[in-house]
């Protein structure tokens, strides 16, 4: 090693046994801790979203008034530099849809368009049914229509969602949503079914996103409940040859436009043009009111940076709220975050897109240099009932736009891990509302994201740091 690579090991090697949160940081830190459980801002917030505008798919009309609420909103709180940046996208609209099986018995099917899905023809579809218990299944049968059951028919994936803490079920199971249609059309299905990707036993169906691809024909594709799709899965094991009726009504490539809403809590002295980012996402879904996908986050976040400036604290980095625009079905507003402000020195990017649930666990994404300093930080959360993670504490995931941007600048991250045990019995339906959040749950919400904002706008080390 070079007497350079030396020194600048050396120096990395002094920053890390050096540097300290100041003790008068650290205090304001805990009363923004403490202050924060008294505060009743982010059930506000959230209360006004779901009564007063509700569901707000991107591009529509409830989501340029949301738009509207949330500048209002973050203006009322004291935030500054309030903005909404404009961003046109191409929208998907769901239309009227029903699915019937027709034999062993005849019997009305709970369903859901998935977004993005092509309609049927106007006549609808009605074809027999291919089952298959779940995605790999339907990937080991063949690889073209000469040699697969799915060939004709109408295609049923009967993928299974784990019920996990930390999310870890929904993402094993959620390919079959996003990507069955494509593998049932390769194999020459002309519709696709999925098994609803969520945890509850009701008779309701989880929609969400899927894609084509180029190449591949383009098939209608939708959710069934989860008690539908189990009766289906009797069904077949009895031998029972499945006919099914199938009609939807969707649009794509409706254009529109949608925003990200952004406001600041500013920073002071020379790190003032660093920003610490937390976000969440301001769209939703059609089926419910999004109040925890992701209407929860979006109270969250604005609460804690709101609380910054009510305690009067000025932090010497930016800390900035963005609640971005069609994360639910593109991720729009994160690419266009990037586009408009990726030139710009981030100590870090966090998301709250996991509902309400109390937060656990901290875990990030930085420069092992600094991590004395986060794991402090955690310390000022361990009150509250938050871990640091014996291991993996420095492989965190910030969410899902603000991952798109951690991937894409190699941006430090933030972690905030939620109690999701039944986040997907909800999530992306009808039962999405108000009445199933539990409000007392956001205020050691909004205390996490507070400290943590706070003390990173603080950190007297950059999260990212390079040798020399």
């Amino acid at each position: 090693m070079g007497a350079a690579a030396l020194l600048g090991t050396a120096s990395r090697v002094s920053a890390q046994v050096e540097a300290r949160f100041d003790a008068a940081d650290l205090a304001a830190a805990e009363r923004l801790r403490d202050a924060a459980l008294a505060d009743g801002t982010a059930a506000r917030l959230l209360t006004e979203l779901c009564t007063g505008i509700g569901a707000r798919p991107a591009g529509s009309a409830a989501d340029a008034k949301a738009v509207a609420w949330a500048q209002q909103s973050l203006q009322q709180l004291g935030l500054a530099r309030v903005r909404a940046d404009a961003i046109p996208i191409r929208t998907w609209v769901r239309g009227a849809a029903s699915a019937r099986l027709l034999s062993p018995v005849p019997e009305t099917l709970v369903m859901a368009a998935l977004g993005n899905s092509v309609g049927t023809p106007a006549g609808g579809i009605e074809a027999e049914v291919a089952w298959y218990p779940n995605l790999a299944a339907l990937r080991a049968d063949g690889s073209s229509p000469e040699t697969s059951l799915a060939r004709g028919r109408i295609v049923i994936v009967d993928q299974k969602t784990e019920r996990t803490r930390d999310g870890r079920g929904y993402g094993a199971a959620v390919a079959a949503r996003a990507v069955g249609a494509v593998e049932a059309a390769r194999r020459g299905a002309v519709a696709f079914g999925v098994r609803s990707i969520g945890t509850n036993q009701e008779r309701i169906a989880h929609t969400g996103a899927m894609r084509y691809e180029i190449g591949v024909p383009r098939i209608p594709a939708f959710a069934l409940s989860v008690p539908d799709a189990e009766r289906l899965a009797q069904l077949h094991a009895q031998s029972a040859p499945l006919r099914l009726a199938l009609q939807m009504d969707n649009r794509s490539d409706v254009e529109a436009t949608t925003h990200n809403v952004i406001a600041e809590v500013p920073g002071s002295g020379p790190l003032a043009q660093e920003v610490v980012l937390i976000s969440a996402h301001l769209d939703s879904w059609d089926l419910g009111q999004g109040a925890q996908d992701d209407g929860a986050g979006v109270a969250i976040v604005s609460a804690a940076a709101a609380l910054i400036v009510k305690l009067g604290l000025q932090p010497r980095r930016t800390v900035r709220v963005v609640l971005f625009g069609n994360e639910e079905n593109g991720f729009d507003g994160a690419r266009n975050y990037g586009d408009r402000y990726g030139h710009e020195a981030h100590q870090w990017v966090g998301e709250s897109d996991f509902g309400a649930g109390r937060v656990w666990q901290m875990r990030c994404r930085v420069d092992p240099v600094a991590l004395p300093l986060v794991q402090r930080m955690a310390a000022v959360l361990a009150p509250l009932g938050v871990a640091w993670p014996e291991q993996g504490a420095n492989e965190g995931s910030p969410g899902p736009d603000a991952g798109v941007l951690m991937r894409r600048f190699k941006w430090p991250a933030l972690q905030l891990s939620q109690e999701g045990s039944a986040y997907f019995d909800v999530h992306h339906t009808v039962h999405d509302t108000l009445d199933r959040v539990d409000l007392g749950t956001l205020p050691q919400n909004v205390a996490s994201w507070a400290v943590t904002a706070f003390l990173a706008a603080q950190s007297p080390l950059p999260f990212t740091l390079r040798a020399t």
